[in-house]
């Protein structure tokens, strides 16, 4: 007890904080979300989310070249399509912004991991992640459509796909479409625990995929829950998934150390758009330091059991952790 106990003693200098430090942030531990869209020559900025861009396939050649010059092993790709339909067709189309784009990052950074979005949000005129029929989002039906659209990923080069629609026995669809088709490798990144969040607001901004009608709230995570994620996350595995993931990150961590603490195969967390939005908009009124709230931020989510976070500060933060933050 103390004056024997001091815990200060381990933390007088810079050099035993590093040596006592329990969790080390790294550039292993970051994936790049990025926005492919149809074009050449687009570089437009979201207005929610500053410094994060929609981009046509040249320049999101570019913005991959650069999270590899970093050390960033991975990046998430979702699409805006030129035209939506009901059932989101140019979600599995050959010649679609993100199939396109998976190829173009696979020649020009061949040791780069390239993960996708697997969805109909982005593609469906209603801005749901299944079909409607009779003005209810329907489950079965629409698992043959997405299971379509992983194929097609996986045929333009995707290393990972990651359906964050939601739909019950979408990763058993989604697995075995991919090894009747031959992509036996391709492996899984479900969205296992993804809530009805207030947090994704920017997002829908930058994808245009807000619903015409309703809410999500009857196929994504009630908030108030958080046993509930671990039984998702075990059916995910049970279905075939080779990782799971949390979202959002922030505000669940509770629910992140369960899975971590519970969970098999790899755990991932997406610190998403409206949690990087509060932290720009804060940042640009001189309220908080970016640089350290985000390395905070960053460093919370993986103390709390992720494997690796998938974020819009992964640049900057790469580029921190190279001048030794």
């Amino acid at each position: 007890m103390f004056p024997i106990q001091r815990p200060r003693r381990n933390r007088r200098t810079e050099a035993l904080r590093r040596l006592c430090r329990e969790v080390v942030l790294t550039t292993n531990d970051l994936v790049l979300p990025m926005f492919a869209v149809p074009g050449r020559g687009v570089r437009r900025e979201v207005p929610s989310m500053p410094t994060i861009c929609h981009l046509s396939v040249d320049e999101i050649i570019v913005e991959a070249g650069r999270a590899a010059e970093l050390g960033i092993p991975a990046v998430l790709l979702f699409g805006i399509p030129e035209g939506k339909d009901p059932q989101g067709s140019e979600a599995w189309s050959a010649s679609g912004a993100v199939q396109r784009a998976v190829g173009a990052i696979k020649s020009a950074c061949p040791d780069l991991c390239v993960m996708t979005d697997v969805c109909l949000c982005e593609y469906t005129d209603h801005g749901h992640c299944g079909l409607v029929e009779g003005g209810e989002v329907v489950n079965d039906a629409s698992l043959e459509l997405l299971a379509r659209a992983a194929v097609s990923h996986a045929e333009a080069g995707a290393d990972v796909v990651a359906p964050s629609d939601m739909m019950d026995g979408r990763v058993d669809a989604i697995r075995a479409a991919l090894d009747d088709a031959g992509f036996t490798y391709v492996a899984i990144l479900s969205y296992a625990a993804k809530y009805a969040s207030a947090y994704y607001g920017p997002f829908r901004e930058a994808a245009d995929s807000a619903p015409q009608f309703g809410d999500r709230r009857g196929y994504q995570m009630d908030p108030a829950n958080r046993r509930e994620a671990l039984r998702e996350v075990a059916l995910d595995i049970q279905e075939g998934a080779d990782m799971v993931m949390v979202k959002p990150a922030l505000a669940y961590l509770d629910v992140l150390s369960d899975v971590a603490a519970e969970s098999p195969v790899p755990v991932a967390a997406y610190n998403v758009s409206g949690e990087f939005a509060m932290v720009k908009a804060a940042a640009a009124r001189g309220w908080i330091d970016e640089r350290r709230v985000t390395m905070e931020t960053l460093t919370a989510i993986k103390r709390a059991g992720a494997d690796f976070i998938l974020t819009y500060h992964a640049l900057d933060a790469a580029q921190w952790l190279r001048e030794g933050d």
